[in-house]
């Protein structure tokens, strides 16, 4: 991202967080509205049940990732506590990233349809890179986000696929563990071990799967 301001190319820099913005927005917003289907208004209440990006980004998480291309948005607050069903946990972190896979398949698809039909707000180089990017950067949140370590969303999904005794010996490993394993996994990447690179590339990898028109 920094590259992006000192090779001068600051349209694309705006472009990529703005992309960034929606992406964040949308899995926050996500977590929130399938919370509130299951029983649970904390969001609502809290403000959070909205598309605004005020409400869900964070500076700091926003100025990660310019800084080091890693960042986050504000957790929506939830209550399982409040959830009607067994199922609320499992369902309420797929939400985030289901949403934006949801928002990477209507971008795409919706960029190709424009270009198709000769839509002038599709030409250009320009909206190629945005939708393109916006796409991919959604599905770039989705593989990230259900990684099961530390307080990404698949450390509440995997449990529901393991037997029981091994459900609570990892959710005690990851509560004790979690956060430094993926702090480690940063790390590694900002050293040259190119673990999120691989997920840039998977992502790449499914964006060509998901047009369907």
């Amino acid at each position: 991202m920094l590259q992006l301001l000192a090779d001068q190319q600051y349209l694309l820099f705006i472009l990529i967080i703005i992309a960034l913005t929606i992406s964040l927005t949308f899995h926050e917003y996500g977590h929130g509205i399938v919370a509130k289907l299951f029983g649970d208004n904390t969001a609502e209440k809290a403000g959070r049940l909205t598309l605004n990006p005020i409400a869900h980004i964070d500076p700091m998480g926003l100025l990660m990732v310019v800084l080091i291309g890693f960042g986050y948005a504000k957790p929506v607050p939830t209550n399982p506590a409040n959830y009607k069903s067994f199922w609320g946990i499992l369902f309420v972190a797929a939400a985030g990233p289901a949403m934006n896979l949801l928002v990477a398949i209507v971008t795409i698809n919706l960029y190709v349809i424009g270009i198709q039909a000769g839509w002038g707000i599709f030409a250009g180089e320009g909206a190629q890179f945005f939708f393109s990017y916006l796409a991919l950067i959604n599905l770039l949140l989705m593989l990230f986000n259900l990684i099961p370590i530390g307080p990404l969303d698949g450390h509440y999904i995997l449990p529901y696929f393991l037997p029981r005794k091994l459900a609570q010996r990892y959710y005690h490993f990851n509560h004790r563990f979690g956060s430094y394993a993926l702090l480690g996994l940063v790390v590694l990447n900002l050293i040259g071990v190119p673990i999120f690179d691989n997920v840039w590339k998977i992502g790449q990898s499914l964006l060509s799967t998901i047009i369907f028109v």
